[in-house]
């Protein structure tokens, strides 16, 4: 009889350490923290708090790997290799890391396994390949000129990722860096550090050389500060709320103007015309846009904006799906919906119900605090009726299980609502009239654009915002702009 993943969960080794230099070391002022498990408010683990300090331990290392050349001046072919094993290695240790991934941050482990570790491992490997498939180019000269255009990595790259895709995140991040033969300091988000820290004893183990990976684990205002400000990073990579990137945009002007790229959230509006071919279909996909992941996802479907002929309809559909996405225990397979990632997050977002109903919303599910014998930090899926464009429900980025309905009359008036926000990360639209599709595809303002589906795309598509939802695109090649520099050397020829 095979153990069930709570068994299995006990039998793991927690990595507990910083990655310094190939690695696992202490952090200087021998301080901890603790790494609390969301399903149960249970202690995992002691982490090392690591603070400026090791953060210029950590860049110091990245500089020198990359001075050195011992992966900056590879063979693309040979990089190639490298992150391509990694990737297996990432496979191999598939339900380790799932483990990890669920005890750190409450997801399902059948998230974990099915969708976080393959996706993480696939990003890696699609940066492998790659490697060796990005050309440089030769510009259109006249016969007494060459010139060329070449890409450079840009040097240390620091990236800070957060805690709602802790693996996933840091593989969009590392992926295109590492392609591109920089050395990076990866510090996760303090919620979050084991994936972080296991993925970087793996990426020794697959050939990458001392110092081109680190791994701090600590808190923003010391290790994250740390690193916005230090002189020696050329390049820094964020995802996570619009108030800490406002930081390190300043950050960058204190310090060396370093290149800071952002992806800050959203608030994704999921507009539903009456003309919609399978509105069951787009009721269980609204659902599931504002139910997966405990609704701690950027890109979540939190604004349904649905039209007025068909909204009573479409909604006894929607809350018979949210009706099977309870919260039960993460490490149970059968569960759909974990819990929230700490009691201070859990009772943010219960603040916001509760704002919603003074507001004037109409509460139809939800609302409360579940599961409480189980000691950790689960909300039942919840959907506000009557909710208008001006209430704080509909505008602030509540990053959980709560869904605000709104309606409309016409497409401007869709439009006009979808567009009334500070972010524009993402946007869904569901209609059966093509033209209807690609025009208001143009009107919208965001960076991803979903017709008659919630989170298409895959690897070989851009990811990122418009307005406040940050710069900088992460997946596809485009991401290899971040971290690179364009050289243009032009020979005069005799």
């Amino acid at each position: 009889m095979s153990l069930s993943y709570t068994e299995r969960a006990r039998q793991l080794a927690l990595p507990s350490k910083l990655f310094i230099h190939g690695k696992t070391v202490d952090a200087a002022n021998g301080k901890t923290f603790e790494c609390i498990n969301p399903g149960t408010g249970e202690t995992l683990a002691h982490i090392a708090e690591g603070d400026a300090e090791d953060i210029n331990r950590a860049v110091a290392s990245a500089r020198q790997a990359f001075e050195s050349g011992a992966w900056s001046n590879l063979p693309p072919k040979v990089r190639k290799k490298v992150l391509i094993r990694l990737a297996d290695l990432m496979m191999e240790h598939r339900e380790e890391l799932a483990l990890l991934e669920t005890l750190d941050v409450g997801k399902p482990i059948s998230d974990s396994l099915s969708v976080d570790v393959p996706s993480s491992a696939s990003c890696m490997r699609w940066y492998g390949e790659a490697c060796d498939k990005v050309y440089d180019e030769v510009a259109p000269t006249g016969p007494n000129a060459f010139g060329t255009i070449t890409r450079e990595a840009i040097g240390v790259v620091a990236a800070v990722v957060p805690w709602n895709f802790p693996l996933l995140m840091a593989c969009w991040k590392l992926g295109p860096a590492l392609a591109a033969g920089n050395s990076v300091v990866l510090k996760p988000a303090e919620q979050s550090p084991l994936t972080a820290l296991r993925l970087a004893e793996l990426a020794s183990e697959a050939g990458l050389p001392d110092g081109v990976l680190n791994v701090v684990s600590g808190f923003g205002p010391t290790a994250g500060r740390a690193l916005g400000l230090h002189k020696d990073v050329d390049c820094l990579a964020f995802t996570g709320s619009g108030e800490v990137g406002k930081l390190f945009l300043q950050y960058s002007g204190q310090s060396n103007m370093k290149r800071v790229w952002l992806e800050c959230g959203g608030k994704t509006p999921n507009i539903v015309f009456d003309d919609c071919k399978d509105l069951k279909k787009a009721a269980e996909s609204a659902a599931i846009g504002i139910f997966y992941n405990q609704g701690e996802v950027c890109t979540a479907a939190s604004r349904l904006i649905v039209q007025d002929t068909i909204k009573d309809e479409f909604l006894d559909e929607l809350l018979k799906v949210a009706a099977t996405l309870q919260p039960g225990d993460p490490l149970d397979p059968e569960t759909r919906m974990g819990a929230l990632i700490e009691e201070k997050h859990m009772n943010r977002v219960l603040d916001y119900i509760d704002v919603g109903k003074a507001e004037g919303a109409k509460l139809l599910c939800g609302g409360e605090r579940v599961l409480l014998n189980q000691g950790g930090y689960y909300i039942a899926p919840t959907v506000f009726d009557g909710v208008k464009s001006s209430m704080r429900i509909a505008k602030e980025e509540i990053f959980g299980p709560v869904l605000s309905t709104l309606t409309f009359k016409d497409a401007d008036e869709a439009v006009a609502i979808a567009n009334d926000t500070d972010y524009g990360l993402a946007a869904c639209l569901w209609t059966n009239d093509l033209n209807k599709a690609i025009t208001l595809s143009r009107r919208i303002r965001a960076g991803n654009m979903w017709v008659n589906c919630w989170d298409g795309g895959d690897m070989t598509m851009p990811f990122g915002g418009y307005k406040q939802s940050g710069n900088g695109r992460d997946k596809s090649l485009h991401a290899l702009d971040k971290y690179t520099e364009l050289k243009a050397t032009w020979i005069e020829l005799s």
